[in-house]
C-alpha cells in the first residue's frame, strides 16, 4: 500500500512539475499571472497536443543522444591521457585497474551533461509555447519569427 501510494505521488509530483514549467513558458509571453497562465498553457497544449508530444520527444532524443556523446568523448579524452600523456595505461603499474577513473568520469561527466543539457528542454516548451500562442493569436499562421522559420513551418504544413 505504501508503495502504491509513493508511486501515486510521484505521478502527481511530475505532473505538478510540467504544469509548472509550462506556466512559466506561458507567463513569459504573456506577462499574465501564474495561475492565468497555467489554465491557458494547459488549454494551448490540449489544442496543440500532436505539436508538443513531438516537440518534447524530440528534445528528450537530442538531450540523450548529447549526454551520451559527451560521456563518450570525456572517455576517450581520459583515455588519450592515460594512455599517452601520462602513459599509466596498459604495461605500466601505476594503475593496476583501469575501470575506476572511467566509471568515476563517466558518471560525473554524465550528471554534468545532464544538468545543462536539461535547460534545452525547457528551451523547447518555451519555443513551442512562443509559435503556438503565435500561431493562434494570427489565424493559424504564426507572424513573428525570421523568414527561414515561417519557410520550414510552410514545408512541414505541405508535407503533412
Amino acid at each position: 500500500m505504501v508503495k502504491c501510494a509513493e508511486c501515486c505521488m510521484g505521478c502527481f509530483e511530475k505532473i505538478v512539475d510540467y504544469i509548472n514549467k509550462s506556466a512559466y513558458a506561458y507567463m513569459a509571453v504573456t506577462g499574465d499571472g501564474f495561475c492565468t497562465s497555467a489554465w491557458h498553457a494547459f488549454l494551448l497544449q490540449l489544442k496543440h497536443g500532436l505539436a508538443f508530444a513531438f516537440a518534447k520527444f524530440l528534445a528528450e532524443v537530442f538531450i540523450l543522444i548529447g549526454k551520451v556523446a559527451i560521456t563518450l568523448a570525456n572517455m576517450g579524452f581520459l583515455y588519450f591521457l592515460m594512455k599517452y600523456v601520462f602513459k599509466d595505461y596498459e604495461g605500466n603499474d601505476a594503475i593496476n585497474n583501469s575501470t575506476g577513473p572511467f566509471l568515476i568520469v563517466a558518471l560525473v561527466t554524465y550528471l554534468c551533461a545532464s544538468v545543462f543539457l536539461s535547460l534545452f528542454d525547457e528551451t523547447a516548451l518555451a519555443l513551442l509555447t512562443c509559435v503556438s500562442f503565435d500561431t493562434d493569436l494570427h489565424d493559424g499562421t504564426p507572424k513573428y519569427g525570421p523568414p527561414t522559420f515561417h519557410d520550414g513551418i510552410d514545408r512541414v504544413k505541405k508535407s503533412g
